[in-house]
């Protein structure tokens, strides 16, 4: 009989300058998904990318094959704004989820690389569909609370946009959390700023989310999402801080756009593809990373 339970392969701890590399790598990825398709969100997939490093390469404890559903023992992500599915994608396929070169069929007829997440592909590393957004919290609320009923000691991961927030579900997952001390949970936002019809400000008015999530019952940890040595101490932190009677919210600052110039700032690359001169501009600035381009 063959031996299907699910081992986690213990890596070889990466150096900031090696998840430097990966990132760099995975930020060609996303630009040349993008392009070739000529579709998809690279703003916001540029600015996670040094967060889903961090967490795929360093942070969680996870097994790409066998891939199963339940990921029990195993460290657990969600994405929520699944609009940046190319850096989702890119960051799985390079840490051992499906072949590299499945990255060139991206939003085309018939892959399983959808432009949002989908599971019924059975895309190894996907489990919930998401870009419907406001929905991965509570997900992942039901997941960790899943993992503290079976009596697994591992972690949920959920990133959300800013711009997300504006949904309501979001706030009574946040309540449920906190009321329910899922304390193995830990949040992410991504406060870019910026959103597809503009500043994040400017549309919805998030104000203080700090104080917001504080006032719900969380734990916040603020910090540097496009710099690895900041980054990488807050989700130290965050991790440090589970385990507490109270979830964790990693409330992250990033450009959107980060790591190509004429990308960053403001909300224009939110959903838009680069021609073919803007892509050779992107590539020149995004010198080759460790594992080379599919």
């Amino acid at each position: 009989m063959t031996d299907t339970t699910a081992k986690t392969v213990e890596k070889p701890e990466k150096s900031i300058e090696e998840l430097q590399h990966i990132a760099t790598q995975v930020r060609r990825d996303i630009v040349r998904m993008v392009h070739a398709v000529n579709s998809g969100h690279p703003g916001g997939s540029l600015g996670c990318t040094d967060l889903l490093v961090a967490l795929y390469f360093k942070v969680m404890k996870h097994t790409p094959e066998p891939f199963d559903m339940d990921g029990k023992d195993q460290d657990l992500f969600f994405l929520s704004n699944g609009h940046i599915s190319a850096a989702l994608y890119s960051v799985l396929a390079r840490s051992g989820y499906f072949p590299i070169s499945e990255l060139a069929t991206f939003r085309k007829l018939d892959s399983r690389l959808q432009g949002h997440p989908t599971t019924h592909e059975g895309l190894p590393g996907i489990r919930i569909a998401s870009g419907s957004l406001g929905q991965g919290l509570s997900v992942a609320c039901g997941a960790a609370q899943a993992k503290k009923l079976n009596g697994d000691k591992q972690r949920v991961f959920v990133l959300m946009g800013d711009g997300e927030l504006e949904e309501g579900q979001n706030w009574e997952a946040a309540m449920y959390a906190a009321h329910h001390k899922i304390d193995n949970l830990i949040g992410i936002v991504d406060r870019n700023g910026q959103q597809i019809d503009g500043p994040t400000e400017v549309v919805g008015g998030l104000g203080d989310l700090r104080a917001k999530f504080e006032a719900f019952g969380w734990h916040v940890v603020e910090g540097d999402g496009n710099h690895y040595d900041a980054l990488l101490m807050a989700l130290e932190n965050a991790v440090a801080a589970a385990g507490k009677a109270r979830p964790v919210m990693f409330i992250m600052d990033t450009k959107m756009g980060f790591g190509v110039d004429f990308m960053m700032d403001g909300h224009k690359w939110h959903g838009v593809a680069p021609n073919d001169a803007q892509l050779a501009t992107a590539l020149d600035e995004l010198k080759t990373g460790t594992e080379g381009d599919y």
